[in-house]
Parts: C-alpha cells; structure tokens; sequence
C-alpha cells in the first residue's frame, strides 16, 4: 500500500518533517510518499495563500507515483473537497483527521495553531465536521508556520497555549494546528501527560485503515468525477477529460 502525503506548501524542509511523522504512523506493508507542492505559496497562513495552494496540491494528487490514499498535510485542509473528486483512492485532510480522533480520546479538545488570523477557519472546520460541541477552544502561538523550524522560543510558546487548553478550556486533548508542529507531538504528550494529537499521523492512519477495508470515495452525488470542460489560460493543464470516471494526468 502506498499513501501519498502532499505538502500543499512548497517548502521542503517542511516536508522532510512532515514524511517522518507519516512514515512513523504508518502500519507495515504502508509506504509513505511525501511530496511537496511544485507551486504556490512557501507557507499557508491566508485565504489567498490557500486558494493559490490547491492547483499545486491537486497536480500532486493526480500525477506522479500511483498510490492507494492521501493526505492533505495542511491544517486548513485546502483543496480537500477537489481532491476527493479527482484522486484514484480516499483522501484525507490532516485537521479532520486530528480532530475526530480527539473525539475518541476524550469528552473535549483544544486546537493550538499558528497565528491568530487561523483560528475562525479552524472554527469553521469544526463545524463542518461536527465537533465544535466537543472543542473547547482555539488558541493561536502567534509564531508564523515557517518560523517553528527556525525560533528557538517556539516549543515553550507552544506548551504555554497547550497548558492554557487544559487548564482554562477544559481541554481533554489536545490537537495540534499545524504539520509544521508534528515533531514536537510525542514531546508535547509526555510533557502534558494527556493525548496530544498530531493531524499527520491521524491522516496517515485514517486514510490505512479505509484502504485496508477496501473503502474509497463515492462516485455518485457530490464527489462525482468533474464534468470535462476547456480550461484557459494558466489553468488549461488542469483541463480533465477522458469519458465517464477518467481523469488526465494534470501537468
């Protein structure tokens, strides 16, 4: 089985980290293939850099070595919906997967994210996906993402908002807010002694398992093939087409 993980970003240092904590929740027989979008923007702090970062996400989902599932490894889960319709087996966003998960674990959760101006869409997402009743709180580090590589501050940062979860939210988990904050999650949990989850390995596994039942998306109502339609300009590469089911290699 081969899962694909696509950093929608187009930073690769970001996804050497993201590839090993993918790699390290994947079951045996699971290859992880990590790639990094091919263009758009270094990091996805804004609607504009989200909508900018879907053409490079869905290039990676649809060419490129054949796999068996995906992820979407940026919490905003951009593009998920377009992925879904055009990938060749289950996809899953890495803030879906993170905060069902946290359901599992306990009554309520926590999101610690990156900047302030995320937290409304994180919000968003919860109600989308049914577990804003469950989540207590979003709190924002204020540590831009391409920054938690580089500031030396950023772990403590970190663990202050994630204690502020728990002692002020009522936080039973917590759920980390962005990929780039994976290899701080086994830290965070030994640290805080309660479930801290990382969206990465939650997406690698969700998306295992529904391979491992045999499970993919429906082809009928929503997450139907595109209809095939000229596309100009740009986006003319993004052009599907084929018949029934088909969908050419995007360029």
């Amino acid at each position: 089985m081969i899962i694909k993980v696509v950093n929608p970003n187009t930073t690769a240092s970001m996804t050497r980290m993201i590839a090993k904590a993918a790699s390290a929740a994947a079951g045996p027989g699971a290859r992880v293939v990590a790639t990094t979008s091919g263009s758009g923007p270094a990091s996805i702090e804004s609607h504009y850099d989200e909508a900018l970062s879907v053409p490079g996400l869905l290039a990676e989902i649809t060419g490129g070595e054949p796999a068996d599932g995906f992820v979407v490894a940026c919490f905003g889960d951009p593009g998920l919906d377009a992925a879904r319709e055009v990938a060749s087996g289950p996809v899953a966003g890495i803030a879906e997967a993170g905060m069902r998960a946290a359901t599992y674990l306990g009554r309520t959760f926590g999101v610690v994210t990156t900047l302030g101006r995320a937290t409304g869409r994180t919000w968003e997402l919860a109600h989308r996906y049914g577990v804003a009743a469950q989540c207590r709180g979003v709190r924002a580090t204020d540590i831009p993402v391409l920054d938690l590589e580089a500031d030396s501050s950023a772990r403590a940062r970190i663990l202050l908002e994630c204690r502020a979860a728990i002692e002020t939210d009522g936080a039973e988990v917590i759920v980390l807010g962005c990929a780039g904050m994976a290899d701080l999650c086994a830290d965070l949990r030994r640290e805080l002694a309660i479930p801290v989850i990382d969206g990465v390995a939650a997406a690698v596994a969700a998306v295992e398992g529904l391979v491992r039942l045999g499970l993919g998306t429906s082809r009928i109502g929503e997450y139907d093939r595109p209809p095939a339609k000229p596309y100009r300009g740009l986006l003319a590469g993004f052009e599907l087409g084929g018949g029934p089911g088909a969908v050419t290699r995007v360029r």
